[in-house]
């Protein structure tokens, strides 16, 4: 439980950090500007997808839709008992999701702050929950692949 708490805490006061320090500022650059620190509301999804949806389908779909889905994948969690790798994998994911959908309950929308690159080359804005999910996700993928081979060769 100590990673649920620290992960979701590390996003809430960086994204509150971020409200008080950058909404409404330029964005600043660091590392030769291989990191942007720079404010935004995101009302839609990953990248941005569904935030021209009208008010009402964004709420139905990235607030009761994800809070839903959310709440399915950690009784799935808490039944499958899984160990190792994968349950980090699962709990970044889940912290992650839920302290974005925490944002969408409060704010209507997720605050981003980070944006990283060289160049032209760049991702687009995100936050430290966007990082658990990433990461969470492709650990769990890895993990279960891994598994599932080990499970073939015996």
């Amino acid at each position: 439980m100590t990673a649920v708490a620290a992960t979701i805490s590390c996003d809430r006061l960086t994204k509150h950090a971020a409200t008080v320090a950058l909404a409404g500022a330029d964005a600043r650059s660091y590392l030769a500007d291989t990191v942007r620190l720079e404010f935004a509301e995101n009302p839609g999804g990953f990248l941005s997808l569904g935030a021209n949806l009208p008010v009402t389908a964004r709420t139905a779909f990235f607030t009761t839709i994800t809070g839903l889905l959310l709440l399915v994948l950690a009784v799935f969690a808490v039944r499958t008992r899984r160990a190792g790798w994968s349950t980090l994998g699962l709990m970044l994911f889940l912290t992650g999701g839920a302290s974005n959908w925490i944002d969408r309950v409060l704010r209507g929308s997720v605050v981003d702050f980070l944006n990283v690159g060289i160049g032209p080359l760049r991702t687009g804005v995100f936050n430290v929950a966007d990082v658990a999910i990433m990461s969470g996700a492709v650990l769990f993928v890895i993990a279960e692949f891994r598994a599932k081979r080990h499970t073939r060769t015996l």
